[in-house]
């Protein structure tokens, strides 16, 4: 099969011929259909974040076609269109059985991310308990997106206890701020969305946000104290985690106000205990997204109500431009790639 590999850090990923993977009798194996490319992939390739063992086969959205399954497989059928969850974990400490495995301890696997090969591929094998059934009705492109946008955003507003009548602010609606706009918006909130230029500003007004804000055009602080009578955010949700945009979101809040941490760079924040703790504000980490997160991003955009975020496709073997385009900055919503459909190579 061919595949787009990771070889060095900081360089072009090559497009090569390799071993189509075998399932064993717990796996199932998909012919990728489609996979989505975010921030994570540019991270993965200036091995930042998480550096995994090179050669490696990156691709954490990836949505795909059951080919083959294991002898012990038996939820799923040849036929049927999955997504993947992304996280290996242990399924017996405290975390998996309170149902937050995403912060499982002893999580040491992450598809397409760190030890299991993802969906820059024609085909991936994962275990069948990992597999997610897609909605009837989503397209490719769409349900690729759900396995990190999707989960990711909504795990986000449920972390942020995001209630009806809250006034929201989003910095960065890009893919998962796409999701999450959305998802404030279906929970009752005014959403009012912060980013870096006026046509992104104009997308998040298309996906449904009360207010949109141009950051290099305005005060943010400013106007959002007058669209809020100058009471403040109930909650941020900080989808960019840069030090200004950590340091902007802790003043626009309100007495009793939430940030949430979405996004994170290299950069570093001090907190001021005296400022949190007299006005009873909160930090709350989030990292991408239970199953359960999956399953309900998915049931809602079959259900039609979330929009689409997809704007962009690229086939895989243009992967690299693909990057190149997503380093700009210029991508509304999220990028997918298009997966050609060969026949398996044989394996050696």
């Amino acid at each position: 099969m061919k595949a787009a590999l990771l070889r060095a850090f900081g360089a072009p990923l090559t497009w090569e011929d390799v071993d189509t993977p075998r399932p064993g009798a717990d796996d199932v194996l998909i012919q990728v259909m489609a996979c989505g490319t975010d921030g994570t992939d540019l991270k993965l390739l200036d091995g930042f974040g998480y550096r995994p063992e090179l050669p490696f086969i990156m691709g954490h959205e990836p949505a795909g076609l059951i080919t083959e399954v294991g002898a012990s497989v038996r939820d799923f059928h040849v036929g049927d269109r999955v997504i993947s969850y992304n996280f290996f974990h242990c399924g017996r400490c405290r975390n998996c059985r309170r149902g937050r495995e995403q912060i499982c301890p002893y999580l040491d696997r992450i598809l397409g991310v760190r030890g299991v090969p993802g969906g820059y591929a024609d085909y991936l094998c994962l275990p069948a308990s990992q597999a997610v059934s897609i909605p009837k009705g989503i397209p490719w492109e769409d349900a690729a997106v759900l396995c990190d946008a999707g989960c990711t955003a909504y795990h986000a507003v449920d972390r942020a206890r995001v209630k009806l009548g809250e006034t929201v602010v989003i910095f960065g609606v890009g893919g998962v701020g796409s999701f999450a706009v959305q998802f404030a918006k279906l929970a009752g909130a005014r959403v009012i969305a912060i980013e870096q230029s006026d046509k992104k500003a104009r997308w998040a007004e298309d996906l449904g946000v009360d207010v949109a804000l141009d950051a290099t055009s305005v005060d943010v602080g400013t106007e959002l104290r007058q669209l809020t009578e100058g009471w403040g955010a109930d909650c941020v949700i900080d989808i960019v985690g840069r030090e200004e945009t950590l340091t902007l979101g802790v003043d626009l809040l309100c007495n009793g106000g939430r940030l949430v941490i979405v996004g994170y760079t290299p950069d570093h924040y001090s907190l001021s205990g005296k400022h949190f703790a007299q006005n009873e504000l909160e930090v709350i980490g989030t990292r991408c997204g239970r199953r359960r997160d999956l399953d309900q991003a998915a049931q809602l955009l079959a259900q039609g109500r979330v929009k689409s975020i997809v704007t962009e496709r690229y086939p895989l073997s243009d992967v690299n431009a693909a990057h190149q385009r997503l380093q700009s900055g210029e991508v509304l919503g999220r990028l997918v790639l298009d997966v050609p459909q060969r026949p398996p190579s044989t394996p050696a």
